[in-house]
């Protein structure tokens, strides 16, 4: 039996398309939108109810499918809460909304692989107007959950009533089934380069800054010698601001440059660099950069991996358990205080959910017990680090039908979020009395679940 999508599941779902797609959707709009619906001073657009449609049946995998009038009725939600998000004066601090799109233009340039190729694929003409658009989706939808939270934030449900809840489930036989889920920790050794592969390389680069110094195309150069994989595209050319979301290391020396001026060479997490500065507008500089990283000897890496291999030993053999082995050797710095747990990054949470993971790391730990070691393997970052590493897996649960004693957890917070859409339902019926609603006579046949219409009843 298809399962009822709810507002604030279904809110939930579309704040992250909004996340997503939303620069796709204003690139791509045609030159004449008609307008399906206005609420307070928002609107919806008929081109945003036909994508987010179809990124919503995407996004599902075709377990969703939604006609347009529903679509219509879930952006409308969306708008009504956005509009008295407003009216009751929540904050959103500036500082708070440049920061989340600090993390988007970041998350944008690892996805592209450069920032001019994220401003090229979302039809912008630089990291001004990016950053703009940006900053009004993170706005909105940062008003959109604060509004929720006020409207939900002495909600609570008993005991008793998440049992309620889910002998209710099982009258219905509409128990949930929760998928396979694990939770995993790795111990991570860096294969370094030596100090002599570090010299090498910034003595390479002391040359070509010279030789371009003597009249080298410092384009040519970076086209050659660059590790960059914009750069053939666009010699290396590169957009800087203050808060544009790249390294520090990297800003602060386009930033220190005069016009003309090639820097010494420089390190980052990406490896070693030399820029020159192309342009100033004011707060903004173009620069040219090429980029290079030492070689890491085919000796080094056995070496780590040798190393991981005797650690996975030592843990087997009862010598030193995983914690005091991540404690003593690991590189990562983001798990080496958690004892190596490797974080969820979609969900912020430490557990994982089989469906859907990645396949190459799916095939690594789908065999695994809880409590069992993986192979040594090898992995490298997109910076270009090399390093082996080891899974741990912590725990893990198979797909299986909800238990109120096992899923406990789990069922409350389906119990808690139920209270909640009722809440939200509830107060969405009141706010519309009081709201400027004009729906489009396109849609004015729609048959809605909420009163947008303002119909009186018989």
């Amino acid at each position: 039996m298809p399962q009822k999508t709810t507002t604030l599941k279904f809110t939930k779902i579309l704040l992250v398309l909004t996340f997503l797609f939303a620069l796709q959707v204003n690139a791509q709009k045609v030159k004449i939108d008609g307008v399906a619906v206005v609420i307070g001073k928002n609107i919806v657009l008929d081109s945003d109810i036909e994508k987010f449609k179809l990124q919503v049946e995407r996004q599902s995998e075709g377990r969703i499918t939604i006609s347009d009038c529903e679509m219509l009725e879930e952006l409308m939600q969306q708008k009504l809460l956005a509009h008295h998000a407003v009216i009751d004066s929540v904050v959103v601090s500036d500082i708070e909304i440049n920061a989340r799109v600090d993390k988007t233009v970041q998350y944008f340039v690892s996805e592209y692989g450069s920032l001019d190729k994220a401003i090229s694929a979302y039809g912008m003409n630089d990291l001004t107007d990016l950053r703009a658009e940006l900053f009004k989706v993170q706005k909105e939808n940062q008003l959109i959950q604060r509004e929720q939270l006020k409207i939900t934030e002495k909600i609570d449900v008993t005991p008793e009533e998440v049992r309620l809840y889910f002998n209710g489930l099982k009258e219905k036989e509409e128990l949930p089934e929760f998928p396979a889920e694990i939770e995993m920790a790795h111990l991570v050794m860096n294969a370094k380069p030596t100090p002599q592969e570090k010299k090498k390389i910034i003595d390479q680069l002391n040359e070509i800054r010279q030789e371009v110094l003597d009249g080298a195309s410092f384009r040519l150069k970076a086209i050659i010698n660059s590790k960059d994989p914009g750069v053939t595209q666009n010699g290396g050319k590169i957009t800087v601001t203050k808060d544009a979301g790249l390294v520090k290391e990297f800003k602060e020396t386009s930033f220190a440059l005069e016009k003309g001026q090639i820097s010494k060479p420089f390190k980052s997490m990406f490896g070693y660099h030399i820029i020159k500065l192309l342009e100033i507008k004011g707060n903004t500089r173009i620069v040219s950069h090429i980029l290079m990283q030492p070689e890491i000897p085919e000796s080094r890496l056995r070496e780590v991996q040798f190393k991981v291999e005797e650690i996975k030993r030592d843990i087997t053999a009862g010598k030193l358990t995983f914690e005091e082995a991540v404690e003593k050797y690991s590189d990562d710095e983001e798990s080496k205080n958690s004892a190596g747990l490797i974080m969820n990054p979609y969900t912020g949470e430490t557990r994982f959910n089989l469906v859907g993971m990645d396949p190459a790391l799916y095939a690594r730990v789908s065999d695994l017990k809880k409590g069992e070691l993986s192979d040594v393997f090898y992995d490298e970052t997109r910076s270009g680090e090399k390093m082996y590493k080891i899974l741990y897996m912590r725990d893990k649960t198979d797909t299986h039908t909800a238990d109120l004693v096992d899923d406990y957890v789990k069922i409350q917070e389906l119990a808690l979020s139920k209270k909640k859409e009722e809440t939200i339902e509830k107060w969405s019926k009141n706010k519309i009395k009081d709201t400027y609603i004009k729906i489009g006579s396109d849609f004015s046949k729609c048959t809605f679940n909420k009163n947008w219409k303002k119909e009186i009843s018989k």
